[in-house]
């Protein structure tokens, strides 16, 4: 055996009571798992008082640069996961020609940044999986981004798909299904992915369900229009025969206060009808997007230059201003804007933007002597909409009862650059150990873990991962459940979590004794896709 992990406390992933045992691990496997103090081996790790349990699985990670620019990838492997799920909210860079990787270079900078002297070389989906297969801290499975698929086959414009583009967006989405792709992502509330109309979803959802995965939609609102939101996404999984996971789950703004039960009811209801639904949430109230996604969406038609192009005209501008501020844009989900509660947290050009961060755009217009939305339209311009936010809209009593349902899993949706980016990229795991299970009992222990790991490994279709089981991969974390803490703030928000002193991915220990050590064992995973015309 080369580990063993003797004596631990042995939480398997699948809900059960914990109970004591030894683990040991042969190359990259759980080689075997025996009465404590029976098993040996090369190197062997007294685990007394400690958790042993699956790797995380975040379910809602925007890993995609960070995974392969920042090789170490700390913010990750110090809470305890070793899988990612990357292709996110619709946005992404595979699959690409020059062109789309351009715009998407642009688009994306708030959430990813644009890593100097970073070599794009892939285009396809399969491209990037052998890129990250290179060397990487965590295991990651891909999502097709459906508004990377649109921008690359329709384009930037706000109009349907022309039968000719939809075809060519199925062909496209089918090959990087075959390529190892596990489903399909949207962000519906930004451009142009929120240009595909409902019909057109439930097209490229069917290819999805013929290739046997899972659609993960950003959806079109979390605010004004949030439950009939999530009742079109339900509904188009329904009419395709598509497996649905509904990215980030929450019910924010002031007009959604107190009614996690009726999205709870709503997904009750189908799950009863036999549709197949999974979820996650992270465990804090803010949110966090690029500055420019809370724009309406004919503003940011066109791609980032027509954007700023618009930014620099006064009519427009104050056409921009009255939809934000009085009716609620889409890209600020129906809700008229509060500049109070959007906090600057990140920018391109700090030696000229960075008295910005940690300031609400209010609280910066007002120093400024000057109306909150020239603010915004001002930054959105020196920055070339490089700026990210935190949106201050959350509500702890929908946290917690979305946290508790049966087809709940965790996602950090953590954003890993900026000066203050939100805490969730470096605390979403042992935050709800620490908050949720041991502080507030919210979640039992053994519950919280398999939603973290079993859970998330069956909807992700993953036979040999998410559980403590001889034969599994050794995907596997020790942390002390008295003591495991998030100490991630909005202030300081790159703290490393305690009470996780070892992480194995694959068997090889990325956290040794709290330590990163210099492995690099992660890999892309590839599902097997169902070849068309077989039932997946």
């Amino acid at each position: 055996m080369d580990i063993a992990v003797r004596g631990a406390w042995l939480v398997d992933g699948d809900g059960g009571p914990r109970r004591r045992a030894d683990v040991g691990i042969e190359g990259d496997r759980i080689a075997a798992i025996g009465e404590p103090g029976t098993l040996g081996g090369k190197r062997v790790l007294d685990a007394d008082g400690l958790v042993l349990s699956p790797g995380f699985i975040d379910m809602h990670a925007h890993s995609d640069l960070r995974l392969l620019a920042d090789p170490p990838h700390l913010a990750k492997v110090s809470q305890g996961v070793t899988l990612e799920v990357i292709g996110q909210d619709g946005l992404s860079y595979a699959p690409v020609d020059d062109d789309t990787l351009a715009a998407l270079r642009a688009q994306l900078t708030g959430w990813n940044g644009d890593p100097p002297g970073f070599d794009w070389n892939w285009r396809s989906v399969a491209e990037y999986l052998d890129r990250l297969d290179r060397g990487i801290a965590t295991n990651a499975a891909y999502l097709v981004p459906q508004g990377t698929l649109r921008m690359l086959c329709v384009g930037h414009d706000d109009r349907p798909a022309t039968d000719a583009e939809l075809d060519r967006m199925r062909e496209v989405l089918a090959r990087s299904l075959d390529e190892g792709a596990f489903g399909m992502s949207s962000g519906l509330t930004y451009t142009p992915g929120m240009y595909a109309s409902t019909d057109e979803l439930r097209e490229l959802c069917e290819v999805v369900a013929a290739k046997g995965g899972f659609y993960s939609p950003h959806h079109r609102s979390y605010g004004a229009g949030a439950l009939d939101a999530y009742a079109e996404m339900i509904e188009v999984c329904r009419s395709a025969g598509c497996a649905l996971h509904l990215a980030h789950a929450t019910m924010n703004f002031e007009v959604n206060r107190g009614r996690a039960a009726e999205l709870l009811s709503i997904l009750d209801q189908a799950l009863d009808e036999g549709c197949d639904i999974t979820l996650d949430t992270y465990p804090y109230l803010p949110g966090s997007t690029s500055l420019h996604a809370l724009l309406p969406s004919w503003a940011a038609e066109g791609g980032v230059g027509a954007t700023l192009e618009r930014l620099r005209d006064p009519v427009q501008r104050q056409r921009i201003r009255e939809v934000m501020e009085i009716d609620g844009a889409d890209g600020c989900h129906g809700v008229p804007v509060d500049w109070d509660a959007i906090e600057i947290n990140g920018v391109r050009r700090p030696e000229q933007n960075g008295h910005l961060v940690g300031r609400t755009v209010a609280e910066s217009a007002r120093s400024a002597g000057k109306p909150p939305a020239e603010l915004y339209f001002d930054v959105l311009l020196s920055e070339e909409l490089g700026t990210s936010c935190l949106m201050h809209v959350g509500h702890e009593e929908n946290v917690r009862a979305i946290m508790r349902h049966r087809v709940h899993t965790a996602g950090s949706d953590g954003l890993l650059v900026g000066e203050r980016p939100h805490p969730r990229a470096w605390g979403t795991f042992p935050r709800y150990l620490a908050h949720y299970v041991r502080e507030l009992g919210v979640l039992g222990l053994e519950e919280c873990v398999a939603h973290m790991t079993g859970r998330a490994a069956d909807r992700l279709g993953l036979t040999d991962r998410g559980r403590v089981r001889e034969g599994y991969a050794a995907d596997l974390v020790l942390f002390d459940p008295d003591t495991v803490t998030d100490t991630a703030t909005f202030d300081e928000p790159r703290r490393q979590a305690t009470g996780i002193p070892h992480v194995f991915v694959n068997g090889v220990a990325v956290i040794s004794d709290g330590r990163r050590t210099d492995d690099l064992p992660g890999r892309a995973l590839r599902k097997r896709s169902t070849p068309l015309g077989q039932t997946p």
